[in-house]
């Protein structure tokens, strides 16, 4: 059995080390590699008996990766390593966007040493049908949905929004379930974070940080598209052609 090919979370956490180190390789005979290489096998990514092997995310595997982020980074003069696609993505990610990669890789690192991430097992809908999600890093995914789909806290937003006299429909497409099914529908609707968690944080959840949104719209918020993974309804609504913001 081979160690498993590279995730993206995992790329994340080396290349914010590697920018933290001023873009330069990460050596195996460096305390802070040995730290990362234990961070990257706590990961809940791979099998376990990937995480037996004495390969598996060594200290000297991460050192090379390291390099090939480095080669790979837009604006690299000399000849770039063979580090595949993805290893040049993070590079051009972190190059284009490096405070929000720090932000994602430091929310990582957060919920793992919390223990609160490793708690959150896999969710159905942290890889779209495209893998998207895998590309911009299932490990934030797997927890943003996991927290959306709590089902106290969107209870308490719906009673608070009674409360308030509001209607209780997308903020987005503004689609009323009660109206289009009925008894039914009352008080159906989802919610979505307003902000992604490598921004947020892993704090605890306040009403204030959640819109209402249908099923539709939820998974367009979370759609890779253009380099981001994430969105606002506000955001989601810029994007929808004209006709369909006026209903």
């Amino acid at each position: 059995m081979r160690s498993p090919s590279w995730t993206w979370d995992e790329l994340l956490l080396i290349c914010s080390r590697v920018v933290d180190n001023d873009w330069r390789q990460l050596r195996t005979y460096q305390g802070a590699t040995e730290e990362l290489a234990d961070l990257l096998r706590s990961l809940p990514l791979h099998e376990s008996a990937a995480r037996m092997l004495p390969e598996f995310r060594s200290p000297a595997s991460i050192s090379r990766k390291s390099a090939d982020l480095i080669t790979n980074r837009p604006g690299y003069a000399r000849q770039a390593t063979r580090g595949g696609q993805l290893t040049s993505l993070i590079a051009e990610a972190f190059t284009t966007r490096e405070s929000e990669m720090m932000m994602a890789a430091h929310a990582i690192e957060e919920g793992i040493s919390s223990g609160e991430l490793i708690k959150v097992p896999p969710q159905p809908d942290e890889v779209d049908p495209d893998g998207y999600a895998a590309q911009e890093g299932r490990l934030l995914a797997r927890w943003a949905i996991f927290r959306e789909r709590n089902p106290t806290l969107r209870k308490r937003k719906i009673t608070e929004a009674r409360h308030l006299g509001m209607r209780i429909q997308c903020e987005v497409c503004h689609f009323h379930f009660a109206d289009a099914y009925g008894p039914i529908g009352q008080d159906y609707i989802e919610v979505h974070h307003l902000q992604p968690l490598h921004i947020s944080g892993p704090r605890e959840t306040r009403l204030q940080d959640l819109a209402f949104v249908c099923a539709n719209c939820h998974r367009m918020c979370h759609r890779s598209h253009l380099g981001s993974p994430w969105r606002t309804p506000d955001a989601l609504r810029a994007m929808m052609p004209m006709s369909r913001k006026a209903l």
